[in-house]
């Protein structure tokens, strides 16, 4: 290997999408190299200097670096566009089964069908492209439209061996989440009982319940529990999924479990009742997941921080919850998901509950 080699960093597959997300903020991810494979459970990340802010495994040479493949940006350039008429163009995208869901915010809509166009050309297992346009409703629905391909909203979309089925127009699917979901399914136990409270479509219950954990899945958005059951028949799990259609904190459901799974971003926000303040409140979920959980059993808090309160308010707002609850807190691991806006952060708390005394 020769000194002058450029510079890979080795991370877990499972957490290849934070990686590159937090290289990127750290200015060192290197976007004219291709990300490689270094074993069967490594990603190799071209850096062009070894990262102070990201974690990694090691920082190694690579001898024979892989130019990156023509990205949009550059076949658009090949078709005659301008800078100008590159800036409004998406920076980012998600392949989600056989639709291409994108943010075309600064592009002008005579020519988002170009720009859709194109990444059809991209990613030729994908057939039709949608521009999110937002979140709406009680039961947070998206709101998309066709830019390009057949229109067709519903698709099956394979993650590590899990398919989710769904559809894009009516239920939310978060592509930043994936190496999250592959992690819950490593993380349980077979026979474990775990309680999924905010179930979706099976984000976390079906890798989990593919792991060989029994999992009370609750769900209360009709069109999200219809894709949970059908989810759970296509992947042969539907054995091991008790699912019902309700709120979380309504009756006796899924109690003296090992495993409670807060995945809904609010899942920590305290209420307000009887004219109490926010000190005296009790919380609209936690207070549920821990009356759930059996003495030692874990609980996964996911929640959206500002950047300025990381990682005090989670974890204070979990300690709160756990002291009403006459329970003790051990804190096992606190991970940054994703990004969730500007200056907003989508964590997870991981933590063990006991009971005090």
């Amino acid at each position: 290997m020769s000194g002058n080699d450029p510079l890979a960093a080795i991370v877990s597959k499972s957490d290849g999408e934070r990686a590159i997300e937090s290289l990127r903020r750290e200015g060192v991810y290197d976007d004219s190299r291709s990300v490689r494979e270094a074993s069967d459970e490594a990603l190799a990340l071209p850096v062009t200097e070894p990262p102070t802010e990201t974690e990694v495994c090691d920082v190694v040479g690579q001898p024979d670096p892989e130019p990156r493949s023509p990205g949009l940006l550059d076949l658009l350039r090949d078709r005659g566009w301008d800078e100008d008429e590159l800036a409004g163009v998406p920076r980012s995208w998600a392949v989600i089964g056989s639709v291409i869901l994108a943010d075309f915010g600064g592009c002008p809509r005579e020519r988002e069908g170009d720009v859709g166009g194109v990444l059809l050309e991209l990613h030729g297992g994908a057939d039709t492209v949608l521009a999110r346009e937002g979140i709406t409703g009680e039961h947070r629905e998206p709101s998309v439209r066709t830019v390009a391909g057949a229109g067709d909203t519903e698709t099956i979309h394979t993650e590590h061996g899990t398919r989710y089925a769904m559809d894009l127009a009516r239920v939310m699917f978060s592509p930043g989440n994936k190496a999250e979901r592959a992690r819950m399914g490593e993380m349980v136990e077979e026979g474990e009982r775990v309680l999924d409270m905010f179930a979706g479509i099976g984000y976390f219950t079906l890798p989990m319940a593919r792991a060989g954990a029994r999992v009370t899945a609750i769900e209360r958005n009709p069109i999200a529990f219809r894709y949970l059951l059908e989810n759970s028949v296509l992947n042969g799990v539907e054995d091991r999924i008790d699912a019902y259609r309700a709120d979380c904190r309504d009756g006796e459901i899924g109690t003296g479990v090992d495993r409670v799974v807060m995945g809904h971003y609010d899942a920590s926000e305290p209420r307000s009742k009887d004219g109490r303040t926010e000190s005296e409140a009790s919380y609209e979920y936690l207070d549920h997941a821990l009356a759930a959980l059996v003495d030692g059993g874990i609980v996964h808090v996911h929640e959206a921080t500002p950047e300025a309160e990381l990682w005090d308010r989670p974890v204070s707002r979990l300690e709160a919850a756990a002291e009403h609850a006459g329970r003790e807190v051990e804190l096992l691991d606190r991970r940054r998901v994703k990004s969730h806006s500007a200056g907003v952060v989508h964590v997870v708390l991981d933590a063990r509950i006991g009971r005090s005394g």
